[in-house]
């Protein structure tokens, strides 16, 4: 697997097409992309191997080149798709295992609950960290305690890895987000389940770029 992507966390989305409603994902991911958005991971846990591989091979015929697709967990459908990633979370395959099946140029990213998470992925062969959740979602009920804005600021002190911010996050809350030190914002909802996800990810994209400005005005 080659990729050749700088890796732009800025706006990154995780699809959900339960929350997407009758939008069709791939219509939505393109929207998306339009208004602003930089990495796309296909999270679908509800679809068989198949239908995830057919949803996978469709999106990855319509996202422009510079815009990584990563998969959510599953190595064999990220090497069938030729996907440029894969992103893990704690209880899935280790990164030692997916970065060796991968190659060296894949995209590979890590979950990370708590601080030993975070100081054990300065080990790993992770090219980033999703700081999960940093506020409390009900789109993803099986991770621990929010890392609220403290903890994000003290895990940006502790790895010099990328960390894209994830759970709860929506354009009230994105500036503060890269303030406490993310390279980017990770969004379900607030994108998927937007009347007008374009107009959505464009707001967001704004609201992310000035306050990664003002931030390295200070």
């Amino acid at each position: 697997m080659k990729n050749n992507k700088r890796l732009d966390l800025s706006l990154y989305l995780v699809t959900d097409r339960k929350v997407a409603g009758h939008l069709d994902i791939t219509d939505l991911i393109q929207k998306a992309i339009k208004g602003g958005v930089t990495v796309i991971q296909l999270r679908e846990k509800d679809l068989t191997t198949r239908e995830f591989y057919q949803l996978g091979i469709k999106i990855k015929e319509v996202i422009p080149p510079d815009v990584p697709l990563l998969i959510d967990d599953r190595l064999d459908l990220a090497l069938a798709i030729r996907a440029d990633g894969l992103h893990l979370g704690q209880t899935d395959l280790p990164a030692v295992l997916a970065r060796k099946y991968l190659g060296s140029q894949a995209i590979i990213g890590l979950s990370v609950e708590n601080f030993a998470q975070l100081q054990e992925a300065s080990r790993l062969p992770v090219d980033y960290l999703a700081i999960s959740p940093v506020f409390s979602t009900p789109t993803k009920t099986d991770t621990g305690p929010a890392w609220g804005l403290e903890g994000l600021k003290s895990a940006r002190i502790l790895t010099d890895l990328p960390l894209v911010a994830i759970g709860g996050i929506n354009e009230g809350n994105a500036a503060s987000i890269v303030k406490a030190g993310a390279d980017g914002v990770a969004v379900v909802s607030a994108i998927c389940a937007a009347p007008d996800p374009e107009e959505a990810a464009r707001k967001l994209k704004k609201t992310i770029l000035e306050a990664r400005k003002s931030h390295k005005l200070r």
